[in-house]
This record gives structure tokens, sequence and C-alpha cells, in this order.
């Protein structure tokens, strides 16, 4: 019934945009007939409102992969640079939330190691939303910064590294074979705010994949039970990742970003000094309106993306013909 109910939605979308078009054919048949430009000009709305509506469909059409229209783990990492890496990765962890606040998607936070002097040694979190991996994977890969260090007492330009990497949720219809004798289990109290009763009992859950070395940690929750349930749930997801890419046999949109976090290997950078400019290295998109892009205005550099993945043409001229 959901599958149903989904294709209904993209028939009965194309079936409203084809009325607002042949309503725009009748009043420009109209103006022509009685010789009158003002009836032509009635035509505008129509069209914009079809416009409208085939931009939704062309925009579905590049969500269609199997796992984009389910929900987004997102992990945030800071790169080499110490106090400055970890202050850039908080930056765009509060980047993301904004921007997944926009879109009305619901984020859990499930990890958040906090700097030892200002910013994150690393976040991770889950997003709750139609569409949420399929949009938020745009974001993954390497960011680089560029601004005058607030930490530095003479005021000199550096230039941070931090890394975000998206995993889609894995449903529970997709079976992930674990073998539980290789996953070591860790528990610890966790850190930062969250009361007594977080702070004191051993609540906080490290599963360590022992043929893959990959680590999960999860101490949000306040039982070890909820924890433990949580890390399990992000390894399956890291653990489907892994096999998807090993089945294609070449490297997906998240595991080409996988390199040192460092100079080369940025998707985009952030420019706040000597001049401001948002630039993404993929697609060539930019923006000069840094504030709005870090309070998570990302939908431009999203769509300039999906376009490219899909091979739409030219990413930036297709987004400028929409502005």
């Amino acid at each position: 019934m959901r599958e149903k109910g989904a294709y209904q939605t993209i028939v009965d979308t194309m079936a409203a945009e084809l009325r607002h078009i042949e309503d725009a054919e009748t009043f420009i048949q109209m103006a022509r007939e009685e010789d009158d430009a003002s009836l032509a000009e009635e035509a505008l709305p129509e069209l914009e409102e079809a416009e409208k509506g085939i931009r939704k469909l062309e925009m579905r059409r590049m969500l269609s992969g199997p796992n984009d229209r389910g929900n987004a783990i997102v992990s945030i990492n800071p790169g080499a640079g110490g106090t400055e890496s970890m202050d850039w990765a908080s930056m765009l962890y509060r980047m993301l939330l904004r921007y997944c606040e926009r879109k009305g998607f619901h984020v859990e936070i499930v990890d958040e190691q906090p700097g030892d002097e200002a910013g994150l040694k690393s976040a991770t979190f889950e997003v709750s939303g139609e569409y949420a991996f399929g949009l938020l994977k745009a974001e993954s890969g390497v960011h680089r910064l560029v601004r005058i260090s607030p930490f530095d007492a003479n005021a000199r330009r550096h230039t941070s590294f931090a890394s975000v990497f998206v995993y889609p949720e894995i449903d529970e219809s997709i079976h992930v074979e674990i073998d539980e004798k290789d996953v070591r289990t860790d528990t610890y109290r966790s850190s930062g705010a969250g009361g007594q009763h977080v702070n004191k009992t051993s609540s906080a859950i490290r599963l360590t994949h022992i043929p893959t070395g990959i680590v999960v940690t999860c101490q949000n929750e306040r039982s070890q039970h909820s924890n433990r349930d949580m890390a399990w749930k992000i390894l399956r997801a890291r653990l489907y990742d892994k096999q998807m890419r090993e089945q294609e046999a070449k490297m997906d949109a998240i595991n080409a970003t996988k390199r040192a976090i460092d100079f080369g290997s940025q998707i985009r950078s952030y420019v706040l000094h000597p001049y401001q400019l948002v630039k993404d290295h993929r697609t060539n998109h930019e923006t000069s309106n840094t504030a709005a892009v870090l309070d998570g205005d990302l939908d431009d550099f999203i769509t300039t993306y999906l376009l490219y993945s899909n091979g739409a043409g030219d990413p930036t001229q297709l987004v400028a013909d929409k502005s």
C-alpha cells in the first residue's frame, strides 16, 4: 500500500502539472484570438506552478536509489590540527543540524565527544525523515575551512579540515549477517552533560567489529540497553554499506571521499578570509553568502550535486537557470 501510494502521488502530481500547462495554453490561445497581451500574462502563474511541480518530480527521480528515501546516520570527525579542527567540526555539526531543522527532519544525537578546549572530537546523529539519506549523502566527504583563527594570539590565517560521512539506516527487513563472536563489547561511563545517573554508571557502549576494525560508540541514552540497541543499529548500517560497496566492485559516493582529512581531498571549501566564498569542488557551484551556508542553507549545493551525480548536464548552469 505504501508503494502504491508513492506511485499514486507521482501520477497525481503529473496530472496536476499537465492541467496547469493546458490552462496556460488556453490563455495564450485566447490572447492570440483577441489580440490582448494581458490574457497571455494570465498564463505565467500557471506555468510557474507547473515548473514547481516538475522540479519536485525531477528531484524525486534523482533520489531513486535503494536507500535514498530512508533515514540517515551522520558521523563528523575533525582532521589533524587540534583545537582548530575540532572547532571546525563543531561548526559543521551545527550547519548540518540547522539544515535538518529547515527540512523538518527529526534528529537524535547518538554520540557526542566534546573537545578538550573547544569544538568536537567526534559526533554521530541519526536523521529521520523522507529522503534524509538521499539528500544528506551529498555532504559526505572532507570539508575545508580557511579563516583567521580565533585560537591564534597572532591572528594568523589557518586551514582546517573535518570529515562528514553519511550512512543509510538499514531497514529491519534487510538482513546483515553479523557473528556476535566477531564483536567485542566494552562498557564505560558516559562523558559530558547528562546528569548523575548517566555519569556514574557504565551505560555507554563501544562495539568493535574485529574482522573489519569498525568501531561504534553510543552514550546518549540513559540505559545501557538503549545504547546497545542503537550501537548495533549503527554497526549494521556500516557493515551493510561496506558490503554494498564490495558487491558493486567500485567506489560509491561515500567511499570515494574516504581519503586523508587533509589538503587535496576536500569536496568543499569554506573561505572566510581574505574573502568570502563557499565552493564545491565536485560541481564547481559556489556562493559568497558564507553565513547562510554555515547556517544550514545547503539546498543549492545538494541540488547541484544530485544533478551532477545523475549526469544531468552542467549543474551550475541548471541552478543558474532555476534562479
